[in-house]
């Protein structure tokens, strides 16, 4: 087992696009704020485009290193990087790639001796595929991290919500807490939504990310800008 300090996460969500780089990015901010030397991580991305320099990006990746302080290429913060926007076994296949968790872990084992904490952001939802054989899940159980949950808050959470602390539990993990993820469109009856979740999720709640403003939205093939990494920082804190 690799040995990670307590003050590293590795941060799954509810689906794809609820927010997970956000809030781990805002994590990363608050411990860099506590003192620690901190650094995102991805086992995985799937979907590129081209920079105005011409060089091929991912937007969660490039907002991870935002958040962590380091410059283009400084460290390696994911050892898969496919160009199609598809669930990563699928976009690997397409390029005859085998995603091999024993590289993941071992790219991450090189990050954690330059860092003291490290926040692991999964790829979709808990159960993704990494191959025939692994998912994300295999992959988190393997790393021993807390889990913190982002629910995107949308119809439909609770039950996504619920049925991925069950498989995260199911992997004798910890699930240090949850985060309420205010989408850009909006949710009637939020807080009643969040009431519900608070009282069935056993874990700490974390917060409430409001929707961000419309000057700090992220736009299109771009990683979110340093102040919406700030903003969500605002409305959240760190698991005890």
């Amino acid at each position: 087992m690799i040995p990670y300090t307590p003050t590293s996460f590795f941060v799954t969500g509810t689906d794809t696009e609820v927010g997970k780089t956000l809030v781990s990015g805002a994590i990363i901010l608050k411990l860099r704020e506590a003192g620690l030397k901190a650094a995102g991580f991805k086992p995985v991305v799937a979907g590129t485009y081209i920079d105005s320099s011409d060089q091929k990006l991912n937007e969660d990746l490039e907002a991870l290193r935002i958040a962590s302080g380091l410059r283009p290429h400084e460290h390696s913060l994911c050892p898969y990087v496919l160009d199609e926007a598809a669930a990563p076994h699928l976009a690997a296949q397409r390029h005859a790639i085998t995603i091999d968790a024993t590289r993941i872990l071992d790219a991450l084992h090189a990050l954690t001796q330059e860092f003291e904490a490290i926040v692991v952001e999964g790829a979709g939802g808990f159960l993704v595929p990494l191959n025939n054989d692994e998912d994300l899940g295999d992959l988190a159980q393997a790393m021993d991290l807390p889990v913190i949950l982002v629910v995107g808050m949308r119809l439909g959470c609770i039950n996504h919500a619920l049925l991925t602390c069950e498989a995260i539990q199911s992997r004798q993990l910890t699930i240090a807490g949850w985060v309420a993820n205010t989408l850009s469109n909006g949710m009637p009856l939020l807080d009643e939504n969040i009431q519900t979740l608070e009282s069935r999720i056993f874990a700490p709640f974390l917060g409430t990310v409001p929707s961000l403003p419309t000057q700090l939205k992220k736009l299109e093939n771009a990683p979110y800008s340093i102040e919406a990494l700030r903003f969500a920082a605002e409305h959240i804190r760190l698991p005890e």
